[in-house]
């Protein structure tokens, strides 16, 4: 109660081994997979299912959830750095492209689960409804965590496919959490205690609404509001006025989205786009600025919000709540349950099939790449990007690779893989289905284990192999980095 207070005591030698050993395990585990097959995340959520009640069940149970409450705060720095690093432009640009590609992505999975569970293996129709929704999802973390992993080959976060890639997954993420909110109630909705039309319409609205208004009121209100008033006092505290901000904004736009009833990633990731389009793109502005050391030495110039995460808070989200995320994804798999014949080749099956069911995004590419009115590059002043802040490099001068129809199927295959992992999404939305209502069986929720499972290690090792071997490529082609700079001043 309030008032009193935790006796300190010293914790307890094999504690201090436990977590030791935890980490630095965990740590090992990540750099072994990025080493072996470009997937570092694949190793943390293995030390997930060891350490956490799927194996071994080292860790204490209270352990297990702190850290699963820190990895979600993990997941929500994952997207909000995607946010703040995102080529507003771009995401412009390819908006109608990413919906096809999101709807694509979302109509694919629940379609072929009706052709295989509910006519080829007997599932009941909402049974399959719920497994199809799951694997329907694309996992934001990990989108973000690969895009973050292959930056050292080719910056997806300025590619035009990188763009396509980020915007599909933030709908197709929206699009799983209504369709999570609705599961979750689907038992009310059997004694009429909800109404269905609120039901699914709060979650569709709310997240429509704040993708359109967020805008307007940036545009309009809170940007003018900043530039003339606030920015240039920025720059006498550079870090401290800009973490501040941050933190607030973070805050902010989480909460609304939560009350709303949308999604909370959603919230982080508008908060991030909120924040790089606030500052001005005029060369004589605080924010705009060639280095972050510039920003930090200049009297009159502020680092930009990207420089201060890097400076304050990317370290501890790639080395500490990162991997406690996708340890966390391992918490929740029951591992042991799924090694049954009958479970395995089920579930093997179904894997190749929701990997075909996401990997068809990537057709989207090839199909609008060859439309003529199509070939257009976005506007290359950073009106709305701040890409020079970003350090995004230009496109070669010839704008295109040397072989423009392989780069263009490279890109497309680089979507279609980076969409197939399901992660944190699809393991909520199936849990809901399986713990929260009586639809969905054991040997059902197996079977979407194991899909969402493999698909969460399929992909990013499909995306690092691609990246590794043909990443330069795919950054010079037609879908790769684009040409950002900042608005010159009037003579």
């Amino acid at each position: 109660m309030a008032g009193g207070f935790l006796p300190y005591h010293e914790p307890g030698i094999v504690d201090i081994l436990i977590l030791i050993s935890f980490f630095f395990i965990l740590s090992l585990a990540e750099w072994a997979s990025a080493k072996i097959i470009r997937a570092g995340i694949i190793g943390q959520i293995a030390v997930g299912i060891i350490y956490g009640k799927p194996l071994a069940d080292i860790l204490e149970l209270d352990w297990q959830e702190t850290f699963l409450s820190l990895g979600y705060v993990g997941l929500i720095l994952i997207i909000f750095e995607g946010g703040l690093s995102a080529r507003l432009d771009l995401l412009r640009a390819n908006l109608v492209l990413s919906m096809l590609g999101a709807a694509t992505g979302v109509c694919f999975p629940i379609g072929l689960s009706y052709l295989l569970l509910y006519l080829g293996f007997g599932y009941g129709a909402v049974e399959t409804f719920i497994i199809g929704a799951a694997l329907s999802a694309t996992s934001l973390g990990t989108t973000f965590a690969v895009i973050s992993s292959a930056s050292s080959t080719v910056d997806l976060a300025q590619t035009r496919v990188g763009a396509v890639l980020v915007s599909a997954a933030v709908i197709d993420d929206v699009v799983g959490l209504v369709m999570a909110s609705v599961i979750e109630n689907l038992g009310q909705l059997k004694g009429g205690g909800v109404n269905l039309g609120w039901l699914i319409g709060r979650p569709i609205v709310a997240s429509i609404a704040m993708a359109i208004v967020t805008p307007l009121v940036t545009k309009y209100l809170f940007a003018p509001g900043f530039r003339r008033f606030i920015e240039h006092d920025f720059a006498r505290f550079d870090h401290i006025s800009n973490i501040v901000l941050m933190t607030l904004s973070l805050s902010a736009f989480i909460t609304i989205a939560a009350y709303a009833g949308t999604s909370v990633l959603f919230g982080a990731f508008l908060a991030g786009t909120f924040l790089t389009y606030l500052p001005s793109k005029h060369p004589t502005g605080p924010f705009v600025v060639l280095s972050r050391e510039e920003g930090e030495k200049l009297a009159h110039k502020s680092p930009t919000f990207v420089h201060t995460f890097e400076r304050y808070l990317v370290d501890v989200q790639k080395y500490l709540m990162e991997p406690l995320f996708f340890a966390s994804i391992g918490f929740a798999i029951p591992f042991v349950q799924l090694w049954t014949g009958r479970r395995i080749w089920r579930g093997i099956v179904f894997t190749l099939l929701m990997v075909v069911a996401k990997f068809v995004v990537g057709v989207w590419v090839p199909i609008w790449g060859r439309g003529p009115a199509r070939k257009q590059e976005p506007r290359s002043a950073a009106v709305e990007s701040g890409g020079l802040e970003h350090g995004s490099p230009a496109r070669p001068e010839n704008g295109q690779a040397k072989d423009p129809a392989t780069t263009l199927w490279l890109s497309a295959f680089l979507l279609g893989s980076a969409m197939v992992a399901r992660g944190e999404i699809g393991l909520l939305i199936i849990e809901i289905g399986y713990n929260e209502t009586s639809y969905v069986s054991e040997e059902g929720f197996i079977t979407g284990v194991w899909a969402i499972l493999l698909n969460t290690i399929i992909g990013p090792a499909a995306v690092g192999l691609l990246v590794k071997y043909c990443g330069k490529r795919i950054g010079e082609g037609e879908w790769g980095l684009q040409r950002s700079g900042v608005a010159v001043a009037p003579a």
